[in-house]
């Protein structure tokens, strides 16, 4: 049995989480979150230690690894701009990450991680779960298939709508979220190199607060893509 700790034990995505490291047979041993709506853990591990503060959470760390009680793993559900320091202070402490995209806001923290992963023996693990759906499996066989030479066009289409709230929240930050296309469109971007390859050209051709599009040729295809979070574009079937 593995023991866990959930950063962002608040979040939309948390309660996924907290039933997968249930669902595995292991224990969530202590959470944080800035938020304390966490009711949600009473269904799973009513007995975990819990912290509004980073420093209180930090100091729970410490004290369990004097004691010789190090946790396995860190789950991270924190906000994006958040995920490269919390990524840092699991991997000092020698403990493995399991972290929601994007992993991080900018290219470089990833060759960061990379050297804290050298240093303290400790890997980040990303959550790839369009990887697992039968669909996607599908489509990559169907892909993989195909003559050597043929090179798909494929349309990216995600429509969906967001209230007022959106764009005050950290989401409708770019420097804390990365935008519509960080925050959106991330796992369709793995999706697509996970069935189509390598990406060779990648150009954005409108981006606002709300929406954003752009091209992507991988080696098996060329995509247009576009992503809005605008109730303007829903089709009016879906309004």
């Amino acid at each position: 049995m593995k023991k866990f700790a959930l950063i962002g034990a608040g979040g939309y995505i948390a309660p996924r989480h907290l039933k997968a490291i249930k669902d595995t047979g292991n224990t969530l041993a202590v959470a944080m979150d800035i938020n304390d709506s966490v009711g949600i853990m009473d269904s799973h591990f009513p007995e975990a230690e819990f912290f509004t503060e980073f420093e209180e959470f930090e100091a729970y760390v410490d004290d369990q690894k004097l004691k010789g009680e190090r946790l396995d793993y860190v789950a991270i559900c924190s906000p994006n701009y958040l995920h490269a320091p919390h990524m840092k202070f699991a991997l000092r402490n020698g403990i493995n990450v399991i972290c929601e995209k994007p992993l991080v806001l900018n290219s470089t923290d990833l060759d960061m991680l990379s050297e804290y992963e050298k240093k303290y023996g400790a890997k980040v693990n990303s959550i790839l779960q369009l990887r697992l759906h039968p669909s996607i499996l599908a489509l990559r066989d169907k892909v993989a298939a195909a003559p050597a030479g043929k090179v798909f066009d494929v349309d990216l289409t995600y429509l969906t709508s967001r209230g007022k709230w959106y764009l005050k929240s950290w989401k409708g930050f770019d420097e804390k979220s990365g935008g519509v296309a960080t925050n959106i469109g991330v796992h369709f971007y793995d999706m697509l190199h996970f069935i189509f390859g390598k990406v060779v050209k990648n150009e954005v051709y409108y981006r606002d607060e709300k929406t954003v599009s752009g091209y992507l040729e991988y080696e098996r295809a060329r995509v247009r893509w576009f992503l809005s979070i605008d109730a303007n574009n829903l089709p009016s079937n879906a309004v």
